[in-house]
């Protein structure tokens, strides 16, 4: 899967009148194994992605490289360079914002292109169950059917005020959504600089004690670097004393921690370094991995929009 917010300049029936088209796109395949080429494909119309997951993104198109007329055209040439290329099917929404596109993208999967026109986000979305709007779980749509609310006509009903009243800031939320209203905008991928995880003692402790404490913190760590696409080369081992001194070590070996075993060992190396008494007693310590590299080598491809 793979999400696309497709901002376009304008229709080619509107002339120089302007408008922001989202589209999302999913690729079902072997995502790891072809990310890379996927990637650059994507690159070739924007270099403005968003990530939402291993396999989603939206992309900011509204100055699209390929100066495509329309995000619909854009969303029609991605799915056509990726089945021609990778051998891949995708399905892809073009919608007036990102909220819309992200259901107009789940409309003709695996395989399809779905557009919804801004003319037509009434007729396509108020007789959706509310249930299809982003963050209506099952807790708040049994809160909005007592309130003989099911659709999003339904919705469209109440007045801001019940809404805001009943759901707090999430209800001003679903007053703009049950009216196609989404004005967030896509954040591009930004390279990540560092990964850590802290812990605060409840009594501080010597640095002889905090083993266990280093090994769960290492692991929380290496989990988060799995999701990158990046290669960390660095690890990074923090504390602060109890009278709030912080102080960090650091040890970047030859090659990068090929395991969450070999980062825990150099992180609890790092204590010999500290050169602080003995009996010095601390209040955290935490655990990071540092200096993020693009990787090396085809045998080192990132995880999609990871």
């Amino acid at each position: 899967m793979l999400g696309l917010n497709q901002e376009s300049r304008a229709n080619e029936w509107l002339g120089a009148r302007s408008r922001t088209i989202s589209a999302r796109l999913r690729i079902l395949a072997s995502d790891r194994a072809v990310s890379a080429q996927v990637r650059e494909i994507l690159k070739r119309h924007t270099d403005l992605i968003e990530p939402l997951s291993l396999d989603e993104a939206y992309l900011d198109v509204s100055e699209n490289k390929t100066g495509l007329p329309t995000a619909t055209q854009v969303a029609r040439t991605i799915r056509e360079q990726i089945r021609s290329e990778l051998s891949l099917t995708a399905s892809a929404g073009v919608a007036p914002n990102k909220f819309l596109a992200k259901i107009a993208s789940d409309w003709k999967k695996p395989d399809g292109l779905f557009v919804i026109q801004p003319e037509e986000v009434d007729s396509f979305l108020l007789p959706l169950p509310v249930g299809r709007l982003p963050g209506v779980g099952k807790v708040t749509e049994e809160k909005l059917k007592h309130l003989e609310v099911q659709t999003i006509a339904d919705l469209r009903r109440m007045d801001l005020a019940t809404l805001e009243g009943r759901f707090g800031r999430y209800g001003v939320r679903l007053y703009e959504l049950a009216r196609g209203i989404d004005t967030s905008k896509v954040i591009s991928d930004r390279p990540t600089q560092s990964i850590s995880a802290e812990d605060t003692f409840e009594h501080d402790l010597l640095l002889t004690e905090m083993e266990p404490m280093i090994r769960r913190l290492a692991e929380h760590t290496w989990a988060a670097s799995r999701k990158e696409s990046r290669i960390a080369r660095t690890v990074v081992l923090k504390l602060k004393t109890s009278d709030f001194k912080i102080l960090t070590r650091s040890h970047t070996p030859g090659s990068p921690p090929a395991s969450c075993e070999e980062m825990t060992s150099i992180a609890l190396s790092l204590r010999e370094r500290v050169g602080l008494n003995p009996h010095q007693r601390f209040r955290l310590v935490g655990v990071g991995l540092s200096n993020f590299q693009d990787p090396e080598g085809p045998s080192a491809q990132p995880a999609l929009f990871t």
